[in-house]
């Protein structure tokens, strides 16, 4: 069983930065593709920033140049910086992971519960 932890998420001014940070945990042989998404009220959820296990990331447009995440493949740790945060960042952010659980398993995709960021205006 794979469980994947966010946190880091709260309210913030116009203009602030957060960190989320996110942690897969339990049976993990590797962690492919890890990624960030959010979902906005009254819209499909969308992708915000993707990582592979090579570092090699993808940003949406909305948030390329104040956006960044990273990862930590010994801690199997996905991480986004958020800088020059706006009101229409606000969203629940959802964690992603793509795992193998052991050799020779095909990956599956793994879910957060979310965590809410809200930035005021």
């Amino acid at each position: 069983q794979v469980q994947l932890l966010e946190s880091g998420g709260g309210l913030v001014q116009a203009g602030g930065s957060l960190t989320l940070s996110c942690a897969a945990s339990g049976r993990i042989f590797t962690a492919n593709t890890m990624a960030w998404y959010r979902q906005a009220p009254g819209k499909q959820r969308e992708l915000v920033a993707a990582i592979t296990r090579g570092a090699v990331t993808n940003y949406a447009d909305p948030v390329k140049g104040r956006f960044t995440i990273s990862r930590d493949n010994v801690k199997n740790m996905v991480y986004l910086q958020m800088n020059s945060l706006k009101p229409e960042d606000t969203a629940v952010y959802y964690c992603y992971a793509d795992i193998r659980t052991s050799i020779g398993v095909v990956p599956t995709t793994y879910w957060g519960q979310g965590t809410q960021v809200t930035v005021s205006s």
